[in-house]
């Protein structure tokens, strides 16, 4: 058995290390993973692994670490009497087959993995859905669910972020990587709204076809073309690229008019470098975890949850008419597959699938 890893230093480099079945005690249970999602998120987290904590969800060798994903697992051993086998979980896991959780604050449709490396992460990195005890649970939708739900529900953090804060009082919301699962999310749920300001998003030429097909924007606009954005009125910039120079021409181009910009993503990781006419102190990363907390807080338990879940469960059966799903079996032919998928070579109309 192995588990597959990238050097932190250099995520372009990978390797399959060796990852036998852990033995477990009391309070502990074995999961086998059974699948895992794959995108441009999960390289994200690569790239800030070391920033913002990644790296130590599923501790690796010195120097290695565990991109995690997101994925179902089935419980195969219990010490734990309130978690029996057979049990299914949904949450996040390391790209191997086995993983060794103790669970803790455990509910009928939820539990938390208590272990000690991991008390000081985001709690809902450390939450496990039990799917089985979910009303109306549908396993059919299991594909959809880990490719399509971390990202949707970052959609729906940023449009629940917009709406919070008034549009920060702009008429149009430019999204940039349009392309991307995450945009389109938001995309979905900026036309949902009818008070939404106009919508318009940006893209490569290669992906043009698909971002006008999606028919969620109401312009499109290719980065050779920033210039058929009007300048002249307010601007709200949800950036999933983290491309530099695209910012910087964008952010100075529209000048006073640049109300805000997000930074959520970085599907062009190898361009990241802010220039000179980035706007800094009208930008801020966003940082989904963070905003289910205060939200969690403020709307009371799983509240969050079930707002996020109706969101994602319409948004995903609309996807069905754009989205094809791509399934790889094991790691070692993931493994295969990864240089591409890190230099975004696959089309963003497809979605990477893994089964173990």
């Amino acid at each position: 058995m192995k588990e597959f890893q990238v050097k932190k230093s250099d995520i372009a480099k990978s390797r399959l290390a060796p990852a036998p079945a852990p033995e477990i005690g009391d309070g502990e249970v074995l999961l086998k993973i059974d699948r895992f999602a794959f995108t441009a998120n999960n390289v994200t987290y690569g790239v800030v692994g070391e920033k913002i904590g990644y790296w130590r969800f599923f501790p690796a060798d010195e120097g290695w670490g565990s991109i995690p994903v997101w994925g179902f697992a089935d419980v195969v051993q219990s010490k734990v009497s309130d978690v029996a086998v057979g049990d299914r979980l949904y949450g996040y896991f390391p790209m191997r087959p086995f993983l060794k959780i103790s669970p803790t604050k455990i509910s009928e449709t939820r539990l938390l993995d208590g272990a000690s490396h991991r008390a000081e992460l985001p709690p809902v990195y450390n939450s496990y859905a039990r799917v089985k005890a979910e009303p109306g649970y549908d396993r059919t939708m299991d594909d959809e669910r880990i490719l399509l739900f971390p990202l949707y529900a970052t959609s729906f953090c940023l449009y629940d972020f917009l709406l919070a804060n008034d549009w920060f009082e702009a008429s149009q919301i430019v999204i940039l990587s349009a392309s991307s699962k995450t945009a389109i999310g938001l995309a979905y749920a900026l036309a949902g709204d009818k008070n939404a300001p106009k919508s318009i998003g940006v893209t490569s030429a290669k992906n043009t076809k698909l971002v006008n097909g999606v028919a969620l924007y109401e312009q499109v606009v290719t980065y050779d073309e920033l210039e058929n954005i009007d300048a002249k009125i307010s601007t709200v910039i949800m950036d999933m690229s983290g491309n530099g120079a695209v910012l910087d021409n964008l952010h100075g181009y529209l000048g006073d008019n640049m109300r805000y910009c997000s930074n959520v993503g970085v599907t062009h990781w190898e361009d990241n470098a802010m220039g000179d006419g980035f706007i800094r102190e009208r930008s801020a990363m966003f940082f989904a975890p963070g905003h289910i907390q205060q939200r969690s807080k403020e709307w009371g338990p799983g509240e969050f949850e079930k707002r996020a879940m109706k969101f994602w469960h319409e948004a995903a059966i609309k996807s069905r008419d754009w989205l094809t799903l791509k399934r790889l079996s094991g790691l070692e032919v993931f493994a295969d597959h990864y240089d591409s998928i890190r230099r975004g070579e696959l089309s963003p109309d497809q979605g990477l699938l893994v089964e173990l």
